[in-house]
Parts: C-alpha cells; sequence; structure tokens
C-alpha cells in the first residue's frame, strides 16, 4: 500500500518507455514554466516561489507517489487559499501553513483517508472549482487591461468596484497582449499538440513587447530578477500559538491538496487505464508540501491539465514527472533571468484561458438542473467560496452536503403496522409476507424498511407511540433495517423499557445485518430481550408469541387459585 509507483514501474522498465519519458518530461516542463510563475504572482507571491515548488514538489510527487504519471507542482485551485493566507499572515504564514498542510496530508494517508476522500459529493467539487475560476478570472482584469491603481482589494464586490472606478485607466498595449495570449492559446492547438501554445504565446508577446518597447509591465519591473538558484532550505519555527492561529487555512490547503490530487490521479487513471495507490499519494503530496516550504515554496497537488499533457505525450512512468521537474530546474538556472522580460498581460491571459478550462461551466448548468438538494450544494459551496472564503465553502459545503444525504436516507426509512392483511412495502408474491400467517389474537407487528439512524429513529418513536392498547406481543421485524447507529439502539431500548413498563414481550424478527445483531449484542439489548425473542425468521417470530400468548392464558388459572 506504501510503495511509491516509481518502484513497481521500474522492474519492467526499458529503453524504448524511458526515451518517451524524457521526451513527455521534457514538453511537460516547458508547459509547467509559465503556469508556475503565474499562479505564484496570482497567488500573491514573487514568480520564483511558484518555480520552486514545481521544482521539490513536482519531483518528490513523481518520486513518491501512488500514482503512474501524477504531474504535481501549484495550481490554480490554490490560488484563492493562498492569496487569502499571504493578505492576512504574510508570505512566513504562507511557509508555516504550508508545512502543517504537509504533516496534515501525512496522517491523512498514514491514516488510510485516501479512499474517504474519493466520497466528497461532486456538487460541492465543482461549486468551489467554479468559484476558484470566477476568482482567478477577477484578479487577472487590472493586468489584462494594464490597469494604473495600487493592490487590488480582497474583497470581490470591493475588487470588482475598484476596476470601474479605475477603467479610463486602461493601457491599450497590455489589452492587445493580453487578447493575443488568448488567441494563440486557443488556435495553436489546430497547429500541433507537441508544442504549448502557452509557450509560442510567451515568446510571441514578449519578443513583440521587447522589439517595439511596448509601455507594459513585466515581470522584471514588478518583481525584479528572478533568481537562477535554490535557496537554502530553511526548517520554519512553529509555535503552538502559530498551529492554533494557522490550523484552518492549513486544513484547507491539505483538504483541497488532498481532493486535487486524487481527482488528477483518476482521471489520469481512466487515461492509461492503471490503477493509483490513493493513500501512497496523499503521503508523497504531505512530503511535497513539506518541503516545498522548507524551499521557500507554495503548496502543491497533483495538477491535472499537466498530468493529462503528460499521458498525451507518451509518459507511462514517474520518470517522466522526474523528468519535468530537472527540466524546470534546468530552465531556471540557465534561462530563468530572461523570464523577467515576460508581460504581466500575457500571464493574465494565460490565467484567464485556465479559470476558463476549470470552471466547469457545463457541469455546473447540469447539476443547477439535476436534482435541488445537489443544486442547493452547488450554490451554496461556489457563492460562499466566490464572495466569503474557500475554507468556510468547504466546511459549510461538506456539513450541508451531509445533512441532506441524511434528509434522503430518512426519506427511504419507514415504519409500518402491519396486520394478516398487510403486506407492507414488499410484493404480494413474497412468501415471506406478513398475510401469508396467521397472528394470535393481541399480537402487533411493526416492519422498519431502511437505515435506523438519528436521522430515521423519530419515525419508529412516532410509530410506537400510534399503539393506543398494548399488545401482548410486539413484534419488530428488521429485515430491511441495513445499519443502525447509538441513536436507532437508544430507540429501541426505549421501546423496551415500555413493553415492560406496559407488562408487553418484545420480539425482535429477521435481524438479518450483521451490524445491527452486533450493535444490538453490544448495547446489552440482547440480553436484556433474551436470546429466545431474537429470532432468525418471521415464523420463529410468531411461533414464539404464540408460545408466549398460551403461557399467559394458562398461567392465569394459577394465579386465581392461588
Amino acid at each position: 500500500m506504501f510503495t511509491p509507483k516509481l518502484f513497481e514501474t521500474l522492474k519492467t522498465y526499458n529503453k524504448k518507455q524511458f526515451s518517451k519519458d524524457v521526451m513527455a518530461g521534457l514538453i511537460v516542463g516547458i508547459v509547467a514554466l509559465p503556469l508556475a510563475i503565474a499562479f505564484a504572482i496570482a497567488s500573491g507571491v514573487s514568480p520564483e516561489k511558484g518555480l520552486y515548488t514545481a521544482i521539490i514538489a513536482g519531483f518528490i510527487i513523481s518520486a513518491l507517489g501512488g500514482s503512474r504519471v501524477q504531474i504535481g507542482g501549484p495550481t490554480g485551485a490554490f490560488i484563492v487559499i493562498v492569496y487569502g493566507i499571504v493578505q492576512q499572515y504574510g508570505v512566513d504564514g504562507l511557509i508555516i501553513a504550508t508545512f502543517m498542510a504537509g504533516v496534515l496530508l501525512l496522517i491523512m494517508g498514514f491514516a488510510r483517508f485516501g479512499t474517504v476522500i474519493k466520497f466528497i459529493p461532486h456538487p460541492l467539487i465543482v461549486g468551489f472549482t467554479t468559484g476558484i475560476a470566477v476568482i482567478i478570472f477577477s484578479s487577472q482584469v487590472k493586468d489584462f487591461f494594464g490597469l494604473q491603481m495600487g493592490a487590488v482589494p480582497a474583497d470581490f464586490i470591493e475588487k470588482w468596484k475598484s476596476y470601474v472606478e479605475h477603467f479610463l485607466s486602461v493601457n491599450m498595449y497590455a489589452a492587445a497582449i493580453a487578447i493575443v495570449t488568448i488567441i494563440i492559446i486557443l488556435l495553436w492547438p489546430k497547429v500541433t499538440h507537441k508544442i504549448p501554445g502557452s509557450l509560442i504565446a510567451i515568446l510571441f508577446t514578449t519578443a513583440a513587447v521587447q522589439f517595439f518597447h511596448l509601455p507594459v509591465e513585466t515581470i522584471g519591473s514588478k518583481f525584479g530578477a528572478i533568481p537562477t538558484s535554490l535557496p537554502m532550505p530553511v526548517v520554519p519555527h512553529i509555535s503552538w500559538a502559530t498551529v492554533q492561529q494557522l490550523i484552518r487555512p492549513a486544513f484547507a490547503i491539505a483538504l483541497l491538496g488532498g481532493i486535487e490530487s486524487l481527482l488528477s490521479a483518476v482521471v489520469s487513471d481512466g487515461m492509461i487505464g492503471a490503477n493509483h495507490k490513493s493513500n501512497m499519494e496523499l503521503v508523497a503530496q504531505g512530503v511535497a508540501n513539506i518541503f516545498s516550504s522548507i524551499f521557500g515554496g507554495i503548496p502543491a497537488t497533483g495538477a491535472i491539465a499537466r498530468t493529462a499533457t503528460n499521458v498525451r505525450n507518451g509518459g507511462r512512468t514517474p520518470v517522466a514527472g522526474i523528468v519535468h521537474a530537472l527540466t524546470l530546474l534546468i530552465i531556471m538556472l540557465f534561462i530563468g533571468k530572461w523570464a523577467a522580460m515576460i508581460s504581466m498581460a500575457t500571464l493574465a491571459g494565460i490565467l484567464i484561458v485556465v479559470a476558463y478550462n476549470m470552471s466547469e461551466w457545463e457541469n455546473f448548468l447540469s447539476i443547477l438542473k439535476g436534482s435541488r438538494t445537489d443544486a442547493a450544494v452547488l450554490l451554496t459551496t461556489f457563492v460562499l467560496t466566490v464572495f466569503v472564503d474557500l475554507t468556510v465553502a468547504i466546511e459549510v459545503g461538506m456539513v450541508m452536503a451531509a445533512f441532506l444525504f441524511m434528509l434522503k436516507m430518512t426519506q427511504f426509512t419507514n415504519v409500518q403496522q402491519l396486520t394478516s392483511s398487510q403486506t407492507g412495502h414488499v410484493s404480494t408474491a413474497d412468501v415471506n409476507a406478513i398475510n401469508t400467517f396467521q397472528l394470535p389474537k393481541r399480537v402487533e407487528v411493526f416492519e422498519i424498511n431502511g437505515p435506523l439512524f438519528f436521522g430515521a429513529a423519530f419515525k419508529f418513536k412516532d410509530a410506537m407511540r400510534e399503539i393506543e392498547n398494548p399488545p401482548q406481543v410486539l413484534i419488530i421485524r428488521m429485515r430491511n433495517v441495513p445499519i443502525i447507529d447509538a441513536t436507532g439502539i437508544r430507540i429501541l431500548h426505549e421501546v423496551y423499557k415500555d413493553c415492560v413498563h406496559r407488562k408487553t414481550k418484545l420480539i425482535l424478527a429477521e435481524v438479518n445485518s450483521g451490524q445491527v445483531l452486533t450493535e444490538i449484542d453490544q448495547s446489552r439489548l440482547l440480553f436484556k430481550i433474551g436470546k429466545a425473542n431474537v429470532v432468525n425468521t418471521i415464523e420463529e417470530a410468531i411461533a414464539r408469541s404464540r408460545q408466549i400468548v398460551n403461557d399467559d392464558f394458562f398461567a392465569k388459572p394459577a394465579l386465581h387459585k392461588k
């Protein structure tokens, strides 16, 4: 379970696959260069931090990960979280939060939470992903139009108010460069898929800016020269007060990183017909984020677009991801200084295309047209992501999705009183239907259909209250109860106590679920009711009820004689 995929794939590795992996890694490394820089700048940090993350974290995710083709690094999904942390806690706070998130991911991996993360509702994922896309788009308006304004407000509404107030300061050269960038990215795939359109856009627009001396802002004019070496590793100092302050953003980074990496792994599995190790992937993500923070980087996770590019270009083992990281390292060491010439408008155009691609607007509209509960989770998560905070959106979305799921489950649970002329929720062809048996007098049968958990237990309790005249024997049929929780057990205990008070014998019939029987046994309810009164079939329950009725009948004269 915790063996990296790299070790497994090397057992059958050959020169042919090595050449394919090297070519795929080179291409993905070139693709990742502008994205790493753009994601860092959009997140509110200097451009080299994106490169550090892509190199360090990208190498570790491929070397230790549980996927054959996963490409790791900074992604657009983290922009919202990272920008918010930087604004509130500074870059040092971001580094500590990233380190803590790495530790959390390690814990999640070793605790085998990989399969649990897969069950996060799809409407919630689409909601915050689309919300992130909207925020990324909004954050690039200033650089897209070259607006002459100060710092962009963090609040969504205030941000757009500021754009409107300063829109007359638009730089037509910057807007033209951004538009040309988008056009090249969209049309270049018709020429070839081997060379990424974003790279062509960068080369073309950068050459135009330098040749014509266009008055636009560049990476160099805004951030200065890009370093051409990796920094010395520094382990951040973390105090208990810092942990308490940054635990929420760290948890948001860990959760989002886990979701994104496993989604990317699932998508790539479908592309190559393989299976990833979800828990090993989380462990690799944890180690990657820890070392990314040590080298001054930002959060990293699996990048779906770059992973797909890797697969399309022949990458089939983690070697391709390692080559991608080494490619970025070589570019930074020898060509990185030229990256300072890239215009901010070009990066804005690239990020707007990224935002559109990750918006999932088709899925968004499809879910809106579906069930009301899914639409409610989708809209709530989307609105909170855009107008409040991604962390709050994920927390509220998860709680809301859980409650709505319980509501649905409650609708599937029902309790009905059965007589010899009723079958409950069973077919008339059912040989075990209650109408095929002759019930003794003063014997009541109630059947529970569905899980007996805290969301549905009130139905059972209300059904028990409908009994006006206490029967001599109460049979509770549980053949369609797959699970029971502590609330369900408590309700059964209350029913038993009420039966004792009313001098009614309680029989549990057809407890077919092992989980239900175990809970009844461990709660001592089986001991109280008596093993003879917990039977496997409805026939045994009716026979037992008849025996109880007869015993009571013959016991009464003896009592009178005394």
